[in-house]
């Protein structure tokens, strides 16, 4: 894992074709713009990790109420 610092208005390059810019960091939050082409999804770990667990809920077979709980579950971890 590489761990970087950048400022608002600096950016890092992934490759040569995804670019990431630090627009704003305020009060503990960071808002970033992602220039990346259209073939290359970008999901946030929440969303990746919801998908993950309906999936594996839709394989198992599990209740909706433990889908319900597995999200809560991550929720409360962030």
């Amino acid at each position: 894992m590489l761990i970087l610092q950048r400022k608002a208005g600096e950016s890092l390059l992934i490759g040569g074709d995804i670019e990431v810019s630090v627009l704003s960091v305020d009060a503990g939050r960071v808002r970033l713009a992602i220039q990346a082409p259209k073939s290359v999804p970008i999901l946030r770990s929440e969303l990746k990790n919801a998908a993950t667990a309906n999936q594996e809920a839709a394989v198992e077979g599990a209740s909706p109420l433990a889908l319900l709980d597995a999200l809560r579950h991550n929720e409360q971890n962030k």
